[in-house]
Formats: structure tokens, C-alpha cells, sequence
């Protein structure tokens, strides 16, 4: 099948390769020249395992293929996806703007039958308004689509996410929509959920706004923990074992971030008080979340005292591991906290330091994890990088001031920890 992507980001660009990779013949659009033009040159313009080789290999197949004119290809396509930025608005609610702009692009050019499906996570609602846009838009007697095909790609394994599903939801709202939906994934060997589009548009928004919520409970469990000397994580293994509840997601830590969580829980907020049925849940999933990181800031400065020119070492500075992305990164309001308070970052991230530069200042950026300790008084462990699970230890304590460590995701185990030297504090486990 021919597709086109409308926007060449995250989504975007997995998207299209892994439907290249599938035997599509997928064209990528984005409005930005450098963007294409990096791709063009075999480059991807963020970090994320596997994806850079698979591009190569279908672009050398002539299967995958980029562009900045979206009149090439609208008319050449059967499918096309709407894989654009919805930035949040001060107010939470998600900015459709280029949704919008998209919709009437395709409208102008379209001049045959084409499914459009909105791939953005997008408002309960907005695939009818799209159909109404394009409507308005197109040549008369013009016929088209609208579908929702919501993404849940976890960025560090997105690949994977695409090409081995645990489901495929599709939102339709005509036999000949699923009928494209169910030719272009037959590849895939993963059960297809079909709904009308607007319960496909909120499967997205619930299904990460209930991981969320998951994660804040672990956190604010991990607090009175904390208060009475409980082990969250035998707690969470408890509650995990429970077949209902599940293991997944119950990992105490400085909270979640990245570009999915923080604006669909605020989006799902907005939603549900525009249509007059204001979710308090998620309201306080979010500001659990919020508190998180100013509650382990605390826990430093009251074992350290005080922190005006102390040196702090950071290990990892992306949201999660095995990405580069720094959007709502805990790392950032903690290490700008911990500057407040008069302290010096030494930060290093395997991959993120580039992109946490453009929002964090003052913060001497190193190239070896080592380098964190050199002159440090404490070292903080803010991503569960793999590859701090292997480090010598006793070569990073000598270069340490003093033997403060902060585990912001409970990497390592408290008596190990003590064993080794360090003065050890992790979130919601007993200190050694």
C-alpha cells in the first residue's frame, strides 16, 4: 500500500519506517527543511535504539522516501496519517492548530477517495471535527475518510511497540475504513480492536492517564513508607502479585515525565471539565507528581544539611532510559531546585546531555559517568540507565568529598550500598 505521514517526529518517523519496513511504500511530509533534509542524509533528529539502521534499510529499499510538499503525495496515497504535534495550552487542553492546518492542506489537494486517520493523540471529539474541516474544504463530490488509530509506542523500545502489539485500535466509521485498517496491518499478528472513532480517541487518554495514576498511588504509598520504615517495594510486590492489580507501573521513584504522561493526564483533565464532568482523580495524579520531586530534594537537603556550595554529581538526565528526551524530565526541576539551594551539578546522560543544555543552565555537562564524582559531596541517580548498573564503584567513591548517594529510582539495594561506603538513601526503602 502507498502511505503518507503527515509530520516526521517521534511518531511520525517510527510510524512510517516500521510500515516501510512491513513492505509499504511510505512517504514522510514534515514543514520543517531541516528536518527532511537530515533524514535525506540517513540521520534522525533524536535518539532511539534501532530506528536509524531501519531507516537506512528501508530508504535503500525504496520504500521510504521524504519530502517537505504535501501536495505530492496526497493524491498518490490511499492512507494518510496525521502524525503532528498537539502541544499542551497553559490551560491543559491540547493545541490543535496543526491538526487543523494539516486537515485543510489535504482538503485542498484531495481529489479522490483517501482514509485519514488521525495518529496524534488528540481530544475525544476532534477526529468529527477534522471530518467537518475537510469537508468544508474539499471539492465537491470528493469522497474521504476519518479514522483514529491511536500510537503506544514507549519511546526506548518503539520498535518493538509497533511491530509486536499487544493490540491494534482502530476507530472507524465505514466498512471500507477497517477494510484499509485490516490490509495495512495484516502483517501483524496482534488482536484488532474496532471502535467508533470517539471511543478510540479515548482509549488513548485512558489507558495512559490509568498507567499515571498507577505510578503516583506507588509514590505517595512510598511516602508513608518512608514515614514508618516500610519497604515499598515488597509492598508493590504484594499488591502486584494480585492478578487484578498487576506489576507493571508500581515502581516508586521521582515521578513520571516525558511527552505522553504529563500531557495526556492534563489533556484528560481539560476534557472531562469541558464537558462538565471534571475527573478529580486525575487532578491529583498530577500534582502527587508534581510534589514528587521537590519531596526528594528534601529528603537530600535533610540529610545533607545544607547544600550551598556543595558539588552534586547526576547520574542520567532523560525522562526514562534508552531515549534522548528531555520534555517534563523530573531531572529538571530537581537539579534546578538543588541550584536554588546553592549547589553545583556535575550531570552526565549517555544520550540527553545535548538536548538537557537547551533548558538547563549552569550545569557542567561530562562525558564519562566518573567524571559526576570528581570533587562531588553527593552523587544523585535520577534514570535507570543499564549501564550504571555495572560501574566500579570504589573507583567513583575515591574521587568523592563525601559518600552521599541519592537513588531517584531504587536501582540499588540499601545494604550493598552501605557495604561499598556510601551514605545511602533511596524513596520508599529503609536506609541501611
Amino acid at each position: 500500500m502507498k502511505i503518507g505521514i503527515i509530520g516526521s517526529g517521534y511518531v511520525g518517523l517510527v510510524t512510517g519506517t516500521c510500515l516501510a519496513h512491513l513492505g509499504h511504500t511510505v512517504t514522510c511530509v514534515d514543514q520543517d527543511p531541516t528536518k527532511i533534509r537530515t533524514l535525506k542524509k540517513g540521520k534522525i533528529p533524536f535518539y532511539e535504539p534501532g530506528l536509524m539502521e531501519m531507516v537506512l534499510e528501508c530508504v535503500a529499499a525504496k520504500r521510504l522516501s521524504f519530502t517537505t510538499e504535501i501536495s505530492k503525495i496526497v493524491n498518490r496515497c490511499e492512507v494518510l496519517f496525521i502524525c503532528v504535534n498537539t502541544p499542551p495550552m497553559p490551560d491543559g487542553g491540547a493545541d490543535l492548530t496543526f491538526v487543523e492546518k494539516v486537515a485543510r492542506q489535504i482538503a485542498t489537494h484531495l481529489r479522490g477517495y483517501c482514509l485519514v486517520v488521525e495518529k496524534s493523540t488528540v481530544p475525544v471529539e476532534t477526529g468529527e471535527w477534522v471530518r467537518q474541516t475537510i469537508k468544508r474544504n474539499v471539492r465537491k463530490g470528493v469522497q474521504f475518510d476519518v479514522a483514529s488509530n491511536p500510537e503506544f509506542l514507549r519511546e526506548g523500545s518503539a520498535i518493538r511497540d509497533f511491530l509486536q502489539p499487544d493490540r491494534i485500535v482502530i476507530g472507524v466509521s465505514s466498512d471500507r475504513a477497517e477494510k484499509l485498517f485490516r490490509k495495512l496491518y495484516s502483517p501483524l499478528k496482534a488482536p484488532m480492536i474496532v471502535t467508533d472513532i470517539k471511543s478510540a480517541e479515548l482509549i488513548k487518554h485512558a489507558a495512559n492517564s490509568f498507567l499515571a495514576t498507577k505510578i503516583s498511588f506507588t509514590n505517595a504509598v512510598s511516602r508513608i513508607c518512608d514515614a514508618v520504615g516500610a519497604d515499598i517495594e515488597k509492598v508493590a510486590l504484594g499488591m502486584g502479585l494480585d492478578p487484578r492489580i498487576g506489576k507493571q507501573f508500581l515502581k516508586a521513584g521521582v515521578g513520571f515525565g516525558g511527552s505522553c504522561f504529563p500531557k495526556d493526564v492534563s489533556a484528560f483533565l481539560h476534557i472531562s471539565e469541558k464537558l462538565g464532568t471534571r475527573f478529580e482523580l486525575l487532578a491529583d495524579v498530577l500534582k502527587i507528581n508534581d510534589a514528587q520531586a521537590k519531596y526528594f530534594v528534601e529528603g537530600i537537603k535533610n540529610s545533607m544539611k545544607t547544600l550551598r556550595g556543595k558539588t552534586i554529581g547526576v547520574l542520567g538526565l532523560a525522562f526514562k532510559p534508552d531515549t534522548d528526551d528531555m520534555r517534563s524530565a523530573p531531572s529538571i526541576p530537581i537539579i534546578q531546585m538543588l541550584q536554588k539551594e546553592g549547589a553545583r551539578i556535575l550531570a552526565y546522560d549517555p544520550q540527553a546531555a545535548a538536548k538537557a543544555a537547551e533548558t538547563l543552565r549552569d550545569v557542567s555537562y561530562v562525558s564519562a559517568p566518573y567524571a559526576v564524582a570528581q570533587g562531588a559531596h553527593a552523587i544523585v541517580v535520577l534514570t535507570e540507565w543499564s549501564e550504571f548498573l555495572n560501574l566500579d564503584w570504589a573507583r567513583l567513591k575515591k574521587s568523592m568529598k563525601d559518600r552521599f548517594f541519592f537513588d531517584g529510582r531504587n536501582m540499588f539495594q540499601p545494604e550493598e550500598m552501605k557495604t561499598l561506603g556510601f551514605r545511602y538513601s533511596s524513596i520508599g526503602r529503609p536506609s541501611a
